[in-house]
């Protein structure tokens, strides 16, 4: 038996490539990263303007989180929670709950967003049960909505495409409408549309049975199911005065918000009114240093699972000590190097440089999102707010064009364009006013490229 590393020209090309969409060029193969910035193996630099994608939340190359996995490798990389505790988890735990602040001090690592939404979705059942409510196993959430790729987050997910796929296979969870602010209904504003939305959260409770409801799961801002969508501030306390009401645990997906990307540690925390019994965390977490993610609840929560007998759930590297350290140097970074507060501020120079571009753009219809996390929707014809056919393959063109300038934009048509198309512009925490002003630059130029390639409204 050879024991040779395989050449892949035999195959044809690497065998690994699952994500290689037919008919399209390959992808340059990423050499280096450092600050903001990705090199290729030609030497080309890319600016990460969406954070690849929305996790390298400090930016590539950290010495502190290197040196962090250095030590803790050198210590011990991996020993399972059945034997032992270890002394990352318990700091990473506490650095991260006293973040997050009262109502979640307990914290359940997990490897990222998916797992992350599996573990709230067995914990807040598990409470319900240890409560004497083992009627509740409903989950709602929104449509659209993302929640992760398992088979029991993409139930919770509100997208007709994996659903038509894999929904024989599982249970698709109710679903409610997401509060868009860009496109409204005749009749509506964004405020009065919220609260409709959040009424008929209600009406969807009642319809199915307020005891057999356990949890509403929302994006308080949207990741890339709804371009960084943020309601009105209304919308955040009807939601809470509901789920009280009608005693349904209120989970906030910060996956992609989440960690300081927002402005704060949590975008919970802009709405202190609103606060959620459970919150998932992923991407920024970790930083794209270690696969990580987090739940995190209250005291009363975790001790009422406890006491019934523990967790049933779990997974191999929960917790280890090697992602755990390397997540306790990102929260340190995030927290020392003052990232969250430059978010906020960076977050707000890239909207008026963006709204700079819109003026001059046709195709630019809405800017929206929070710090950091940013996505600027594509249309084909600004008044009507109409979207390209899908034979233009606009946001696939604007991304090459991007990327052909240096530039990396993640980008989404959701539910095949029912619901719109946009790029998310979400670049490190580290970025600064001059990197800033780039990112917008490149945008621009790309943008431009694009309208000169593609006659008025899509025609």
């Amino acid at each position: 038996m050879s024991t040779s590393i395989p050449d892949h020209r035999r195959h044809g090309g690497p065998v690994q490539l699952f994500y290689q969409k037919p008919g399209t060029a390959r992808r340059p193969v990423v050499d280096r990263g450092e600050d903001i910035y990705l090199w290729d193996t030609s030497g080309k630099r890319y600016i990460d303007a969406s954070s690849g994608p929305i996790a390298a939340n400090i930016g590539h190359g950290n010495a502190r989180v290197i040196e962090a996995a250095r030590q803790q490798m050198r210590r011990v990389s991996y020993a399972s929670r059945a034997f032992f505790e270890n002394e990352a988890n318990t700091l990473l735990a506490e650095a991260v709950t006293e973040l997050a602040g009262p109502g979640l001090e307990r914290a359940f690592f997990v490897s990222g967003g998916s797992e992350a939404t599996e573990s709230a979705i067995k914990l807040a059942r598990q409470f319900a049960v240890s409560q004497g409510h083992s009627a509740r196993c409903k989950v709602l959430s929104r449509n659209p909505s993302y929640h992760g790729s398992t088979l029991g987050a993409m139930a919770i997910s509100g997208d007709p495409v994996p659903e038509a796929m894999f929904g024989a296979m599982t249970r698709i969870a109710p679903k409610v409408p997401a509060p868009f602010t860009y496109r409204l209904p005749d009749g509506h504003s964004a405020e009065s549309y919220a609260l409709w939305c959040a009424d008929a959260l209600e009406e969807a409770i009642l319809q199915e049975g307020p005891q057999t409801v356990l949890a509403f799961f929302l994006e308080p801002v949207g990741g890339l199911a709804t371009g960084a969508l943020v309601a009105p501030g209304s919308y955040y306390r009807r939601v809470r005065e509901i789920c009280s009401r009608h005693g349904v645990l209120l989970v906030f997906d910060e996956v992609m918000s989440g960690a300081g990307r927002c402005g704060s540690f949590l975008a919970a925390h802009q709405w202190p009114e609103a606060r959620p019994d459970i919150v998932t965390l992923a991407k920024g977490l970790g930083a794209g240093y270690t696969p990580l993610g987090a739940v995190l609840a209250s005291r009363q929560v975790v001790e009422a699972v406890a006491q019934m007998g523990g967790f049933m759930h779990g997974y191999t590297y929960a917790s280890n000590p090697l992602s755990c350290a390397i997540g306790h140097a990102v929260v340190q970074e995030t927290v020392e190097g003052r990232l969250m507060a430059n978010a906020a501020a960076m977050g707000a120079r890239l909207r008026e440089r963006l709204q700079e571009i819109q003026r001059g753009s046709r195709v630019l219809g809405d800017i929206r999102g929070m710090g950091l996390l940013m996505a600027i929707e594509i249309v084909s014809d600004r008044d009507r707010k109409s979207i390209f056919p899908a034979q233009v393959r606009a946001i696939e063109r604007i991304v090459a064009l991007a990327m052909e300038r240096g530039l990396l934009l993640y980008s989404r048509r959701t539910a095949n364009g029912v619901f719109g198309e946009w790029l998310m512009v979400a670049p490190p925490l580290i970025a600064d006013a001059d990197q800033i002003d780039t990112i917008a630059g490149l945008i621009g130029e790309a943008l431009a490229a694009f309208e000169r390639e593609v006659p008025a409204h899509g025609a």
